[in-house]
C-alpha cells in the first residue's frame, strides 16, 4: 500500500492535509511568496489559524486590470499552495493610486 506521503502530487492535492501530514503556512511565508510573484509589492498578511489568510497587496502590476486578473495574479504567485497548505486566501488587491485614495 502506498502512503500519502508516496502518492503523485495530483492526487496528493485531493487528499485532506491532515493524511498528507502538510505543514501549516504562517503569513510571513505566504507574503514572501506573493512578494516574490510580484516583486515591488506591499504585501500584508493576516491568519488567526494558518489555514485561513487575509493578505492586503498593493502592486503596480495591477494597474488596468479587473479584480478576478488580479487574484489570478496573486494565485499564480501562491502555486500549488492553494487549496492545500492555503485553505482559504481573502484578497485586497490595490494598486499604489487605489492605496493611496484609502483603498478602493
Amino acid at each position: 500500500m502506498v502512503g500519502a506521503s508516496q502518492a503523485p502530487a495530483a492526487v496528493r492535492a485531493q487528499i485532506p492535509a491532515r493524511v498528507c501530514k502538510i505543514p501549516p503556512m504562517n503569513p510571513e511565508e505566504v507574503a514572501r511568496l506573493i512578494r516574490a510573484g510580484l516583486p515591488g509589492a506591499q504585501v500584508q498578511v493576516d491568519s488567526a489559524d494558518h489555514t485561513h489568510f487575509a493578505a492586503r497587496i498593493v502592486a503596480r502590476e495591477f494597474a488596468q486590470l479587473r479584480s478576478v486578473a488580479r487574484h489570478q495574479l496573486v494565485y499564480r504567485a501562491l502555486g500549488a499552495l492553494m487549496g492545500r497548505e492555503i485553505h482559504a486566501l481573502s484578497i485586497e488587491a490595490l494598486t499604489p493610486e487605489e492605496a493611496a485614495q484609502g483603498g478602493q
